[in-house]
């Protein structure tokens, strides 16, 4: 039902039937990054998208997720994206640097491509933080990507 009278309003959809998702998983802190990727792939199956359209990439780390990303999103191929991984703080400042840049550069490159990227990468203070977030994040980022595409796709009709 609309909001308001006369005015049009897209709807939000989670289907996820004849979409293709390309996912970039950083191997840095595998266990994090395997249950991330196990809540979205399950998520994705669960709205519809199928398997043989669901493209898994994975990389070193974090800052190695943006140039990926972008080599899928310039392919043509994806109707969205979704970044997996986790950055827990150490000792060093090294910390901020692989948060700040690697969320940056996936900014970057949903901005200059048009194709949404759903960003799980987790930054987290320790361990236990990114264990309790990452199921709830990777079936969060399953859906923000499609709902992405979808939205993207009505703005294009």
């Amino acid at each position: 039902m609309p909001r308001y009278d006369n005015i049009k309003e897209l709807e939000t959809s989670h289907r996820g039937d004849d979409l293709r998702i390309g996912i970039v998983m950083s191997r840095f802190n595998t266990q994090i990054g395997e249950g991330l990727l196990s809540s979205c792939t399950a998520a994705l199956f669960k709205h519809g998208v199928a398997a043989d359209r669901v493209l898994i990439v994975t990389v070193p780390g974090a800052l190695e997720a943006p140039l990926v990303l972008q080599k899928l999103a310039q392919s043509g191929r994806y109707d969205a994206l979704i970044a997996l991984g986790a950055v827990i703080r150490g000792e060093t400042y090294h910390f901020e640097i692989v948060s700040n840049e690697s969320s940056s550069g996936i900014s970057s490159v949903q901005l200059e491509t048009g194709v949404p990227i759903a960003n799980g990468i987790l930054t987290t203070e320790n361990d236990d933080q990114a264990l309790a977030r990452m199921m709830e994040k990777g079936a969060d980022c399953a859906l923000a990507a499609i709902e992405m595409a979808n939205l993207l796709k009505q703005i294009d009709d």
